[in-house]
């Protein structure tokens, strides 16, 4: 007889095995999905502003310390617990790897059936994730004054600067812009904006291999695009590593997994802001690429590689756990953070750090790789050094703690352009997300303030306005109108405090 535990936990599965199968779709396009999901979302949007337009969801708090933990967008498609970590429409990172097919000959995520995942809430088929791999290939070449644009850039000029200005260049062929200023229904936002946002997926490979050429391999010529390959397998043949199946198969993983994590991170909300203007995906894209590019967002991983590599230059090999717990404090007692420890919601190991390292542990060269072994006994040692340091809420690593270490190991040396490969992996799953959400107005503000702007609680939804719901055309974010939230200045602030 089963105890109640075991029950239970067999009881769960069974339920997460149904919820599965429920997910899984027919044959029908991405297209058709999102028009038979919108719907159920309309709905959906339009009971919780009728039953719970004036609900208190939380207290306005963090103004002078950036906004951290409020409140005050709409996300459909991603949640982060700080416990937990992030779960993708209820999935989480060891569901998602169970569930979401992969690329024909491998193992692992790719970011054609996240992208599918995000967007409609449900789980492809193998058969919807080819046909949507083989639709991104046959776009997937640069029009001619891009690669002219590109081939013009200084070699010095940062990659990531590179990637920003071409994205922003691509906006001469967008459908959405192009319809709008020919007159088009609000209800007919969606369709133009997906069909920007595929074609700019689509061209993402060759964009940025294109810029790794010019930079790092002046002179070498660049494959055509594979049209039986999905989009990693692209890139990575673009890149020059192809035949290395192995990087392949972990850049697939490290980019499905980088491309959502919540609304509010600094790239993921830039895209929307922008959006939120009507700006076309292009433009909102490349405005959440230059977000990307700072070094408190997208440039983590290759500080923990340079960390890393100097802690192993002054070390040596056979490395103890004294001598890494030395090196700890006398990074933290130099005034600097341990880089790839710490985030600003999970409150334990990053399950995406987690994911990665599993990868790793199933690659005999990459258990036996020097570096990536320092990054696993830094992990057995860095956690108790952070807590009795006592200044870290959270000691554990997160994601950036590995993902550069790998791509060094395999022979993707150059620095600078981790952040772009950040970049494609947000292109890839989250951001047309965000910018088709910010393309869609529909009749409610989130996360204002009381009319005399001066408040301290906020509500579910304010000030309705005459806009249809039959606007709101996206299922994972839902759309919202142009942001603009209230500023306070210091004097302000400080009135406000003393009123209290």
């Amino acid at each position: 007889m089963l105890s109640r535990t075991a029950l239970a936990s067999r009881q769960s599965a069974l339920r997460r095995s149904s919820l599965f199968t429920q997910r899984f779709a027919s044959t029908k396009s991405l297209r058709e999905t999102l028009q038979e999901v919108i719907p159920a979302k309309q709905e959906q949007l339009k009971k919780l502003k009728t039953e719970h337009a004036q609900a208190v969801v939380g207290e306005v708090e963090n103004i002078i310390g950036g906004m951290r933990g409020l409140k005050a967008m709409l996300w459909d498609a991603s949640v982060l617990d700080p416990l937990e970590g992030i779960r993708f429409h209820g999935l989480s990172i060891p569901d998602c790897q169970k569930v979401l097919p992969a690329a024909p000959g491998g193992k692992e995520i790719i970011p054609e059936s996240m992208l599918w995942l995000l967007l409609t809430g449900q789980v492809p088929t193998p058969e919807q994730t080819r046909e949507l791999s083989r639709e991104l290939a046959e776009k997937g070449e640069l029009p001619k004054f891009i690669e002219e644009l590109v081939d013009s850039f200084p070699q010095t000029l940062h990659p990531m600067t590179q990637l920003g200005m071409a994205v922003a260049a691509l906006n001469h062929d967008s459908s959405f812009q192009a319809a709008y200023e020919k007159g088009m229904k609000k209800s007919e936002y969606w369709t133009h904006t997906l069909e920007d946002c595929i074609n700019l997926i689509a061209r993402l490979p060759a964009l940025a291999a294109r810029i790794y050429r010019n930079v790092y391999k002046p002179g070498n010529p660049l494959p055509a695009i594979n049209k039986d390959l999905d989009l990693v397998g692209n890139y990575s043949n673009l890149l020059g590593y192809g035949d290395n199946h192995s990087l392949t198969e972990y850049l697939r993983l490290y980019i499905a997994l980088h491309g959502d994590h919540e609304g509010g991170n600094a790239s993921a909300h830039t895209a929307h802001l922008v959006g939120s203007t009507l700006s076309d995906p292009y433009l909102s894209y490349s405005a959440a690429l230059f977000a990307l590019a700072g070094p408190l967002h997208g440039l983590a991983n290759q500080e923990v590689l340079r960390w890393q590599l100097a802690m192993q230059k002054e070390l040596g090999d056979n490395v103890t756990p004294e001598q890494i717990k030395d090196y700890l404090w006398k990074t933290l007692k130099s005034g600097q953070v341990v880089p790839g420890y710490g985030h600003g919601v999970l409150r334990n190991p990053d399950p995406r750090f987690i994911a990665l390292q599993q990868f790793c542990d199933g690659k005999p060269e990459l258990k036996s790789s020097p570096i990536i072994e320092l990054v696993n006994k830094t992990f057995q040692v860095a956690p108790d050094v952070l807590k009795e340091h006592g200044k870290t809420k959270n000691p554990y690593p997160n994601v950036d703690a590995t993902s550069g270490c790998v791509l060094y190991h395999y022979g993707l040396t150059e620095f600078k352009y981790y952040t772009v490969i950040f970049g494609v992996s947000r292109g890839n799953v989250d951001y047309p997300d965000v910018i088709l959400s910010a393309h869609i107005y529909f009749d409610c503000s989130l996360g204002s303030f009381d009319p005399a702007g001066v408040g301290t609680r906020y509500v579910v939804a304010i000030d309705v306005f005459d806009i249809p719901l039959n606007d709101v055309v996206l299922i994972s974010a839902l759309g919202m109108p142009l942001e603009r939230p209230k500023s306070l200045s210091l004097d302000a602030i400080e009135k406000l405090v003393k009123k209290d």
